[in-house]
């Protein structure tokens, strides 16, 4: 890999990650997201919210729009359009059960594309859902941080609730 500092120089750079363990820390997170939106009640899942914040529902359906579909454009560079997402999880999900199922199919998604990723596709541009700019592996590390960051917020809403979250370094 070789990138560029600011003063122009080209510097040539030890790969930092594989692409294997990349995806597996990914999918560590995935099995971790997937027990957080397992712990919601049912009633709660699609309805609670705290400050204003959206439901956890709607944030899961954001990653949803995101993962799946991202890699399948990063690995094929056909992208749906993103200006057009309807974040709201009763659109495509009546119960969590439902919503489980369709967590499970964009992770089977992601699991499919990946390997069509070659590790110099990692470090090329890419203009993700049409609209943000970047090299494939800071897309893929934004759909990562992401996660991360609604997770934590439906850990929070689960707090709330009395209900003890999954203990947020167990990952397998």
């Amino acid at each position: 890999m070789e990138t560029q500092n600011n003063h122009t120089e080209t510097l040539s750079a030890p790969l930092f990650i594989s692409p294997a363990d990349l995806l597996n820390q990914w999918l560590g997170h995935r099995r971790l997201t997937k027990r957080v939106i397992e712990a919601f009640p049912e009633d709660k899942f699609f309805d609670y919210s705290i400050g204003g914040m959206r439901t956890f529902a709607d944030m899961m359906k954001e990653i949803l729009d995101i993962s799946g579909p991202g890699i399948k454009g990063i690995a094929t560079d056909e992208w749906p359009a993103g200006s057009n997402w309807d974040h709201n999880a009763k659109a495509v999900a009546s119960s969590k059960t439902e919503f489980l199922a369709l967590w499970d199919q964009a992770t089977e998604q992601i699991i499919a594309y990946w390997p069509q990723i070659s590790e110099e596709r990692f470090q090329e541009n890419v203009l993700a859902f049409g609209m943000y700019d970047g090299q494939a592996f800071s897309t893929i590390l934004y759909f990562i941080d992401n996660e991360i960051h609604h997770r934590a917020q439906g850990t929070v809403y689960l707090r709330s609730l009395g209900i003890e979250p999954p203990a947020f370094w167990n990952r397998d």
